[in-house]
């Protein structure tokens, strides 16, 4: 029977903290015993004289008696060490199942405990109504927190039973069976005796390996993770194993129990494999963190262009970058492990961009291989692994990104003295003869055109979520954010180089989708466009200081860290290309009114009530450079829906759906109130957060132009209206909740506000359309 919610809330744990006690005053007792035996009577056997038949016999007995008492006291302190580990663990989690249902209720939530070892979060209703949807993901958020603290209960309990079992070995006469240090030892056992048996587990002992590689494998000290690894015998060992059963688990006999089994093996095995091969981390318990020694990264790139075999006669033989990207594309990995793996693949594929296709399964199921999740591509090329390893690894993607390339040979190792012919990855990546392969098994690839171009695009998708995470400091689909970390230098200067990149090379972004403007070609990087108004939206201070040419040093318009510097024309025109995508649309639109209202309640918050009529100036230039951009994304939508046909309106509205994040992320680093860190889906960090967001779902439902208004030269009234109200609530919302102005110089600002936003949104729209044909 499993733990429930109800139990891990309620259960006494003192009974097992006074066996812990118990075990440990046993343990004392029988060492003590044990030197008795050894010191004295064993030694005393040993040295007597004893003659005739028996002899022989007592003194064998006298050892086997010294052998028990040592037998005894091992297995007692393996029993001690195992339930004062469950006791620690257990206690820490019931504390934060406690402290999550506290928080639940405060928020006005109910916990419900569902019985199956899962807990559901409900706002309460009167018998009889409906629930409430509202606050739905919030309430999943904690729903599923307490069930995986559940999970995790369950874990240490079974893994508790199975290493007492071990350690008494059901033999109430005969002690000397298994021992641990802990109870991490007896999870590290189970977990390899459970690995040595390859595709041979169960679809059962499958998931209790998952189990316990979940909530073990990514443990802030690094223990089970490397012991594991260390235990699957080293980096090839590691490859057959998980190379084997990703192949079980894709292949087109494997059910989908199986399928799911081998998806939660990558995700597990890939975050531990990170974890064991991190050196250090902030998080951890001590700086000499238990780790797998460095040799490990250079011989996976040894072994990533070696062909691995499992099987004897394998017919078709993977290489190793191959199956080791399957683990790559889960987990945060430190630089010094993934950078030189990035580096060697991308140059491995800059030399041949088809070396890792020759050996694909021509005629299987795109889900064959090495990737079982399916996401981005079928496995077989290892560059969209790595760069999707690297969107998840902020500091190996910075200095992937940002420090001069090492050229490596063939075998991973360092090609000394040797110069690269390009200067950077960004220009390596940005290079119009670079070739993206398809990563599909189908039998003719270019037969459903459909299907290629989205695998085609699998790559330039990838490479955005890395240079998401080396220009944000966080894994791309992170939603944490911590306003005491800023923009670092080198992260501010990659995306001045991304903007005037892009900005310079405009056709490399172009998504020409029915070929209806002849003169213009579809670019072989516009699947990234999503990431650049990501990667905007982080650096919306920077963008809105370019528009009117702000000084560095504004302090009217602050900038989260280092100054990314960007140029006057290159940030309107990259802004213009990322528009044209409406999840990057709507990023760049949550963040710019979020910025504003935050710039304008700072002035009205340090002005107060000295503010006249007369400052209503002062104010509209404070929203001037976000009704700009706020025009320049009107032009762009208009583009994207009635020329480049690309998306619809309906589009557009649809991913306003995300623009709570953006406007928590941005109003909480500008507060600077926030605790650090925080996550940027919860609901609204306070007021304004939730003001501003009601603001942006109006705007975008505005921001609309029919045909016949495009083909008459795009005239954005609504768009312009949009921005009006819009800058109007960053007035507004300031004096509802504050209260500091009077209502004539109230009305002289708002009237202010309007018609500069109004004005900017032309300017804007039209420095975009301008830049239309270029």
């Amino acid at each position: 029977m499993s733990i429930t919610y109800y139990d891990l809330m309620h259960v006494s744990l003192g009974q097992l903290r006074d066996a812990v006690s118990a075990w440990r005053r046993a343990v004392g007792h029988l060492r003590q015993l044990e030197t008795d035996a050894r010191d004295g009577l064993k030694r005393k056997s040993d040295h007597a004289r004893w003659e005739g038949v028996n002899a022989g016999v007592t003194r064998d007995f006298v050892n086997a008696t010294a052998d028990e008492f040592t037998d005894l006291h091992v297995e007692a302190n393996a029993v001690y060490k195992v339930l004062e580990d469950a006791h620690q663990e257990l206690e820490a989690l019931q504390a934060s199942v406690r402290t999550l249902t506290a928080e639940a209720e405060d928020r006005g939530y109910v916990v419900h405990d569902n019985g199956d070892g899962t807990a559901s979060v409900h706002i309460p209703v009167a018998p009889g109504l409906p629930r409430d949807d509202k606050d739905r993901e919030e309430r999943q958020r904690y729903a599923s927190a307490i069930t995986g603290k559940i999970a995790h209960a369950n874990d240490i309990d079974a893994s508790t039973k199975l290493a007492l079992a071990r350690s008494h070995g059901n033999d109430p006469y005969n002690a000397g069976h298994a021992s641990y240090d802990s109870l991490n030892d007896a999870q590290v056992e189970r977990a390899l005796e459970l690995a040595m048996k390859r595709e041979g587990m169960t679809d059962r002992e499958l998931a209790e390996l998952n189990r316990l590689l979940r909530h073990n494998g990514r443990e802030r000290d690094g223990e089970f993770a490397t012991e594991f690894f260390e235990g699957l015998g080293g980096p090839r060992q590691t490859l057959e194993f998980y190379g084997a059963l990703s192949i079980d688990g894709t292949s087109e006999d494997a059910y989908k129990t199986r399928l799911a089994g081998v998806q939660d093996l990558q995700r597990y095995m890939g975050h531990a494999l990170a974890n064991a091969t991190d050196p250090y981390t902030p998080q951890s318990i001590r700086g000499d963190r238990q780790h797998l020694p460095s040799w490990w990264g250079a011989e996976f790139r040894k072994l990533g262009t070696q062909e691995i075999e499992w099987d004897r006669g394998m017919m078709n033989k993977p290489y190793g970058y191959q199956v080791l990207g399957g683990l790559l594309r889960y987990g945060n990995y430190d630089p010094a492990f993934l950078t030189p793996i990035a580096e060697h693949v991308t140059q491995l594929h800059q030399e041949n961009s088809h070396r890792f296709l020759s050996n694909r399964p021509v005629g299987s199921d795109d889900g064959y291989g090495f990737n079982p999740s399916g996401r981005l591509g079928s496995g077989n090329d290892p560059l969209n692994s790595v760069l999707e390893a690297l969107g998840h690894s902020p500091e190996a993607s910075e200095r992937f990104f940002t420090h001069a390339p090492t050229a490596y040979n063939e075998d991973g190792t360092i090609k000394s003295g040797e110069k690269l012919s390009f200067h950077s990855y960004l220009d390596l990546f940005t290079d119009k003869d670079f070739e993206w392969t398809i990563d599909r098994n189908s039998f003719n690839v270019l037969v459903d055109e459909e299907a290629t171009t989205k695998a085609r695009n699998f790559g330039p998708d990838a490479l955005g979520h890395a240079l998401e995470a080396a220009t944000t400091g966080r894994p791309y689909d992170s939603d944490m954010v911590d306003p005491s970390v800023g923009h670092s230098e080198s992260q501010a200067k990659l995306v001045h180089d991304i903007v005037e990149k892009f900005a310079q090379n405009p056709g490399l972004l172009t998504h020409n989708l029915n070929g209806d403007l002849e003169e213009e070609e579809t670019g072989p990087l516009y699947a990234l466009r999503d990431s650049l108004g990501h990667i905007s939206a982080d650096y919306i201070g920077d963008f809105q200081r370019s528009m009117y040419g702000e000084s560095a040093d504004s302090k009217a318009f602050p900038v989260n860290g280092a100054t990314a510097d960007l140029g006057y024309g290159d940030a309107q025109k990259f802004l213009g290309l990322v528009g044209q995508e409406p999840v990057a649309y709507n990023a760049v639109t949550s963040a710019q009114q979020a910025y504003t209202a935050n710039v304008v309640h700072d002035f009205l918050r340090a002005e107060g009530k000295g503010l006249s009529p007369e400052d209503g100036s002062r104010v509209g230039d404070l929203v001037a450079p976000g009704a700009a951009i706020a025009g320049i994304m009107s032009n762009s939508r208009a583009d994207a829906v009635y020329d480049y046909h690309t998306a619809s309106n309906a589009e557009y509205n649809d991913a306003v759906a995300d623009n709570a994040k953006w406007v928590n992320r941005i109003v909480g680093v500008g507060t600077g109130a926030i605790p650090a860190p925080f996550s940027a889906v919860a609901e609204p960090v306070n007021w304004l957060a939730e003001d501003v967001t009601e603001s942006v779902v109006k705007s975008v439902e505005k921001d609309t132009v029919d045909e016949a208004e495009s083909s008459a030269g795009k005239e954005y009234s609504d768009g312009r209206r949009a921005v009006m109200d819009a800058s109007e609530v960053a007035v507004t919302t300031y004096v509802a909740h504050h209260g500091k102005l009077d209502a004539n110089t109230k009305d002289s600002l708002v009237r202010a506000v309007r018609t500069q936003a109004g004005v900017s949104h032309s300017d804007g729209a039209q420095w975009n359309s301008s830049g239309d044909s270029t």
